[in-house]
């Protein structure tokens, strides 16, 4: 029977930083992934018209860790792009986080330069105000503006993305969108920001190309698990799978893809337009933004938020409500009584990560290990 350090179930950010870091020591790694390539969401490729795009929806990498960037530049050059978000509003592509620029765009002139002269007098130049603290001032225009963004930006694409009713959202999720007093354009402010310059799949290779990793794909780690011995296990799948669902299956919200080649050098000005108010799908992506790939022709992904069904679609997103929470915390007593197992990422942890809080989670996660 053979052995194993550590046995990683999931290829994804979490598990691919991880085997990465811990081959570093020396350790002998199993990586064992049950869909057909690595990386996860993050996984991109070339499509049949030889354009690279993100098979999962767009992916970029921002953060404020220097570690987290350095870690990741030992395997990857980076294209510089600063990511623009435009959202379709009334017409009109204004650009997103809602700031000085989005309401001169929306408004008549006058009004948005009285709203413009006022927020800054508020607030001060540079702030990041969420709505619902906006929402807490006595001004009649501040409230107004308020109104505006919450229901031309936040609401309609909340419905949409969460498939619930305005009633049911959480106060929580209100607050934190935000009005950036300032004309910054750039919907991330961190100070590292990029694109993998030969895309994140290659990133992944280089970051698994060691001796002591050993990779399977398309397997189901329950399947195989009994083969080996192993000192340590760290899960980055579903924690709810891991159990066998013996307290209930965790909800989340998926997205169904739908990729089109169009016959033109550029379909829209920026990488991703978001739709709150019109058509089914949220948001719209072109690759090449990404890229900066020439190519005559170029891809579009247009994104249909949907229920999480396995075996139909990918979980993305999950759902926190009293009733998941709850089940969430009889799978954590659960985790309580294990040894040698680690729960790690998303899916393990059942709650959001950017990709480098993901790889900053798992570089500590590894480096405390004794």
């Amino acid at each position: 029977m053979k052995r194993f350090t550590t046995i990683i179930v999931g290829a994804g950010f979490a598990g691919i930083v991880a085997a990465n870091r811990l081959s570093e020591r020396g350790e002998n790694i199993l990586l064992i992934e049950q869909r057909p390539h690595i990386g996860g969401n993050s996984y991109d490729c070339y499509d049949d018209h030889d354009i690279l795009i993100h098979l999962y929806g767009p992916h970029i990498l921002h953060t404020k860790s220097a570690r987290v960037w350095d870690y990741l530049s030992k395997y990857t050059a980076w294209r510089q792009y600063d990511h623009h978000v435009q959202a379709h509003i009334d017409g009109i592509d204004a650009p997103l986080p809602f700031n000085l620029n989005t309401i001169e765009a929306l408004l008549p002139s006058a009004l948005a330069s009285r709203l413009v002269d006022k927020i800054i007098a508020t607030y001060g130049y540079g702030a990041r105000v969420p709505i619902l603290k906006m929402k807490e001032q006595d001004d009649r225009d501040i409230k107004f503006l308020a109104d505006f963004v919450y229901e031309k930006v936040f609401l309609h694409y909340t419905i949409k993305q969460w498939g619930i009713k305005p009633d049911e959202i959480d106060p929580s999720v209100t607050a934190r969108v935000p009005v950036l007093i300032s004309r910054d354009d750039r919907y991330f402010q961190d100070p590292f920001q990029g694109i993998p310059k030969h895309g994140y799949t290659r990133m992944f290779e280089r970051m698994l190309d060691r001796r002591n990793i050993h990779v399977l794909l398309n397997t189901d780690y329950k399947e195989i698990i009994k083969s080996f011995k192993y000192d340590r296990l760290i899960y980055t799948g579903p924690i709810d799978y891991y159990f066998d669902y013996k307290h209930g299956k965790l909800p989340y919200r998926s997205l169904r893809f739908d990729f089109e080649t169009l016959d033109i050098k550029r379909f829209q000005s920026v990488a991703v337009v978001n739709y709150p108010n019109d058509h089914a799908y949220t948001r719209i992506t072109e690759f090449k933004h990404f890229s900066g790939q020439e190519h005559k022709k170029t891809t579009i992904l247009r994104e249909f938020p949907e229920d999480y069904e396995p075996g139909r679609n990918v979980p993305s997103y999950a759902v926190h409500n009293p009733q998941s929470l709850a089940i969430l915390n009889r799978y954590k007593e659960e985790i309580d009584s294990l040894s040698n197992v680690v729960f790690l990422g998303r899916l393990a942890e059942y709650r959001y990560y950017n990709m480098d809080e993901v790889a900053e989670k798992a570089l500590v996660t590894c480096d405390g290990f004794k």
